[in-house]
């Protein structure tokens, strides 16, 4: 709770947390709209494949022109202003750089990244949880051992859940059930980038005049973004999911400790201690009453006729019961609450949630019947969306992540709804991304 005074700190003493953005998109735009009115934050370079893409962002959130003409990492170090570059080498290499923050969502460039902030030993705030469910578990172990903080990104709702399941753990509370809240319904799982529009009530007026990307839009709207979200957090928290996966029961806010307690209790939980994703619509379409659609949430229950005593008299809304209750935050602010993972991982050396073991997975999953020959557009297109998954599974049936189903080509047929195998694809194998990820299949194998 000292993270501002700590700031405070290095601004007087001139010494800021200087720190290098790789990705100027939505999320690292956000952040460009706060960090300038941050104390002891230098952001030294953003580093983007598209550099005039960059410094539109930056002009778009507000800075001036002077604040990002460096011509080199040394003039913006002696200067304090910020270079915008496409060599992001160099800036991870930079002496003065502290922490970089992955924005890119390409979960290859993430895993590239991350190896080389070991390398030099650069603290890593990962916004890019592609990348996190691809191989989490392995990469935060390699920067264990380099000495470096790996951390999820506060803001994104991953980061935010691990730390609500910390806040009740270390209450002495059992969770229960952890996740987040999405627009769900089944078919759902089939939308396209040609669909997705129709999903979201959007006119084509409306996308034509805004900065809308389908295939993006789509990840969230398919189930993708649930699958990999909450792999990222299992993955942190030892939270399970359920066999079948994901089941995105409708639920409020009132119903959360009525609806995600287990089954044995009257719940529509597989098991205590569970991740889950519940949904803002109920199966029919209409929306739910209270809907955590933009929030986070947790689930615990009280292990003793007194704190159960506690639970009434101080408010709390439980089951039927009295011995479940659950916690929740409405909204999250991604980028704009990226700052806390800046400063802890810089300055506390603490992550805002990091992966600890491999116990899930998002794996590809066809989205109808696919045929040999066909190439897979990955996360959020036409042919297949993510599937939560225990690593366990994943693994068994040989599955291929989602964060590599993008440019491969299917060698044979797989079904609508089946998940695709490795052995269904022509991949790389010496592909950085693939050798780590095989890597970290082996440990479970």
């Amino acid at each position: 709770m000292n993270l501002h005074a700590l700031l405070q700190e290095r601004a007087a003493s001139r010494r800021p947390l200087r720190v290098v953005l790789i990705g100027a998109g939505k999320f690292g735009s956000m952040y460009l709209s706060r960090v300038r009115r941050t104390p002891g934050l230098h952001l030294l370079a953003v580093a983007d494949l598209q550099p005039d893409r960059a410094r539109e962002a930056l002009r778009r959130v507000g800075w001036p022109e002077e604040a990002f003409a460096a011509r080199s990492l040394g003039e913006a170090e002696v200067t304090g202003t910020t270079l915008v570059t496409d060599d992001v080498p160099a800036a991870i290499a930079h002496g003065a750089v502290e922490v970089v923050i992955d924005a890119t969502g390409s979960p290859a460039a993430g895993v590239r990244h991350v190896l080389q902030c070991c390398r030099h030993g650069k603290h890593v705030v990962m916004v890019n949880v592609e990348a996190d469910a691809l191989c989490g578990p392995i990469l935060a172990a390699r920067a264990r051992q380099a000495g470096i903080v790996y951390s999820l990104a506060y803001g994104d709702q991953p980061a935010l859940i691990c730390e609500m399941v910390d806040w009740a753990r270390a209450s002495g509370f059992e969770v229960v059930a952890a996740g987040k809240g999405t627009k769900y319904l089944p078919g759902y799982h089939q939308s396209t980038p040609d669909t997705v529009w129709k999903h979201y009530g959007f006119t084509p007026e409306q996308v034509a005049a805004g900065d809308f990307n389908a295939q993006m839009f789509n990840s969230f709207l398919d189930g993708t973004k649930s699958a990999i979200e909450m792999a990222a957090v299992a993955n942190a928290t030892g939270l399970a999911p359920a066999p079948e996966g994901l089941s995105f029961p409708p639920c409020g806010v009132d119903d959360l400790a009525r609806v995600l307690r287990p089954r044995s209790d009257g719940g529509q939980l597989h098991h205590a201690g569970q991740v889950e994703v519940i949904s803002s619509l109920e199966r029919d379409g209409r929306p739910v009453f209270r809907d955590l659609r933009w929030g986070v949430y947790v689930t615990f229950r009280a292990d003793s006729p007194y704190v159960e005593r506690c639970f009434k008299e101080y408010g709390l809304v439980t089951d039927d019961t009295g011995r479940y209750s659950s916690m929740y935050k409405p909204f999250h602010l991604i980028g704009l609450e990226l700052g806390i993972s800046v400063a802890s991982a810089g300055l506390r050396k603490e992550p805002t949630g990091a992966p600890r073991a491999f116990l899930a997975d998002a794996v590809a999953t066809a989205k109808r019947d696919l045929a040999a020959g066909e190439t897979l557009d990955g996360e959020g297109g036409h042919r297949v969306y993510g599937r939560l998954m225990t690593a366990a599974d994943s693994v068994r049936l040989d599955g291929l992540p989602i964060g590599l189903a993008h440019g491969v080509k299917l060698l044979r047929a797989v079904p609508a709804g089946k998940p695709v195998t490795w052995a269904d694809v022509s991949f790389d194998s010496g592909a950085e991304a693939v050798k780590l990820r095989r890597e970290m299949e082996r440990g479970i194998a």
